[in-house]
């Protein structure tokens, strides 16, 4: 055995053996069934729509816009989510407003057995994640989920994919923790969340698992230096958790928002249904599930959320133009096709 090579090659090959043992336990028949996936698609992609506007000449949301290859970033974080979960236990939340464009009925049409769910406005990701939730937990009350942002690129999918599956053996071997899955950051980005790993360096949890000793949300550049020096993380926002342990912290947290959840809930299969959600929207202040709920959970449950680093993938935010415009350039120069990433395509 060689103990020293440090070239690319044996580098890369050091990453991928990590992934092919990332298996904490055998995956039995009631895990598989019970493994379910939320996509946030719901967003109005206010900070890129005048980049989008340039492109397209029009204001659809960024998820749907093609902005590499031939598929969108919703396509693409379907087709990254079916890699462990099937259509029929995956729930997309879009908002009303975005069927006002044909492109969003068209790319939603090919997933036929993925249960949209329709937000009647936007409030934030808190009810963008609990109103899906809701019809999840009905159908599915023992559900382990995982959480897929629709709006964020991935270059190397399958090894991603491979710590989604370890962060679910994680949860189902221990049901009261919520895994966030954090990537090294490359520069002190000021829109991005930061994970701190506690202290305690004897972690029970494989793959260099720990609890978050801290989160941080979108910290200023000397802040964001600051918490890289700890060994921070970037907040990829893929979590995975039991649906009960979540809600359970949501009653804890955000009672108010809790209560609300707790109706559309109730109200599911009535024939009053759309009435209530639309009455719970209105009802409801703007929360966002970073800064108003899990910044706040370490601090509220010790030792509840934990964060798994991410080893070898190449992920992006795509929330600015000059985020895209500077990962593109990169891809350019990179291998065309890799673990099935559309070959990139320049916007200039």
């Amino acid at each position: 055995m060689i103990a020293e090579d440090f070239t690319p090659l044996a580098s890369l090959a050091r990453e991928l053996l990590v992934v092919t043992i990332m298996r904490y336990k055998a995956l039995n028949e009631t895990d598989a069934i019970n493994r379910c996936a939320i996509v946030l698609a719901a967003g109005d992609g206010i900070r890129l729509r005048s980049f989008v506007e340039k492109l397209r000449g029009d204001a659809l949301p960024k998820q749907y816009v093609h902005l590499i290859g031939n598929r969108s970033m919703l396509e693409m974080a379907f087709r990254r989510t079916q890699k462990l979960i099937p259509q029929q236990r995956q729930f997309a939340v879009v908002s009303e407003s975005h069927f006002n464009y044909t492109e969003v009925a068209q790319q939603l049409s090919a997933y036929p057995q993925v249960h949209v769910v329709v937000q009647p406005a936007n409030k934030d990701t808190g009810m963008g994640l609990l109103l899906p939730l809701a019809h999840l937990s009905a159908r599915h009350p023992d559900a382990t989920v995982v959480v897929f942002p629709a709006d964020h690129f991935i270059f190397e999918e399958d090894r991603f994919m491979a710590h989604v599956e370890a962060a679910f053996g994680v949860v189902e071997q221990n049901p009261s923790k919520t895994v966030l899955l954090g990537v090294a950051p490359t520069d002190p980005e000021p829109d991005y969340g930061y994970l701190v790993p506690s202290d305690d360096r004897h972690s029970p949890f494989p793959f260099g698992i720990r609890e978050v000793g801290c989160f941080i949300e979108k910290p200023e550049p000397t802040a964001a230096r600051t918490l890289i020096a700890r060994g921070g993380l970037w907040n990829t926002m893929v979590m995975v958790f039991k649906a009960k342990t979540l809600i359970e912290h949501v009653r804890r947290i955000k009672p108010q928002l809790h209560r609300g959840f707790r109706r559309i809930c109730d109200a599911i299969g009535s024939t009053g249904f759309l009435d209530i959600v639309r009455q719970v929207y209105v009802d409801a202040e703007p929360i966002n599930l970073s800064k108003d709920f899990l910044e706040a959970l370490p601090t509220h449950r010790t030792s509840s959320l934990l964060v798994l680093p991410v080893r070898g993938v190449r992920w992006s935010d795509w929330g600015s133009e000059k985020r895209i415009l500077s990962e593109i350039a990169v891809l350019e120069n990179l291998e065309p096709v890799k673990e099935g990433c559309e070959s990139p395509i320049s916007l200039h």
